[in-house]
């Protein structure tokens, strides 16, 4: 069975959307400050955060003032992905998802930063 991946859109301080792919029992978190890339030729920065408890993948709601992350939480998307390869460069995705669907790369750049986009070949 193919892991699942959600994208969040976190109505927080700053709307963004959280990138989470299950990885094992839990999730790895990428906070992208604008809506993420429908189609080929559009990058995003992709900000790394703390990983996520399995059980988050579901979670729509609120988080309240004053608790980190307070704000109104839906997902935007979800489904499952492919891991097509992954290296210290680079992790390649296949997704399965309503609005986020084909080829995925995420590069790391700096510090926490990575790029995220869509690319044209198919899987």
């Amino acid at each position: 069975m193919s892991p699942r991946f959600v994208v969040h859109r976190h109505e927080a301080s700053h709307l963004h959307w959280d990138l989470r792919l299950e990885r094992g029992n839990i999730l790895k978190s990428w906070a992208i400050p604008k809506e993420p890339p429908t189609r080929a030729g559009i990058r995003r920065l992709a900000i790394e955060v703390e990983d996520h408890d399995l059980s988050f993948i579901d979670f729509e709601g609120g988080i309240p003032e004053g608790k980190y992350g307070a704000g109104r939480i839906s997902i935007w998307d979800a489904g499952t992905y492919d891991l097509i390869s992954e290296t210290d460069r680079r992790m390649k995705l296949y997704i399965y998802g309503k609005r986020l669907s084909g080829g995925y790369v995420l590069i790391p750049t700096k510090g926490n930063q990575w790029i995220f986009f869509k690319i044209k070949n198919q899987h």
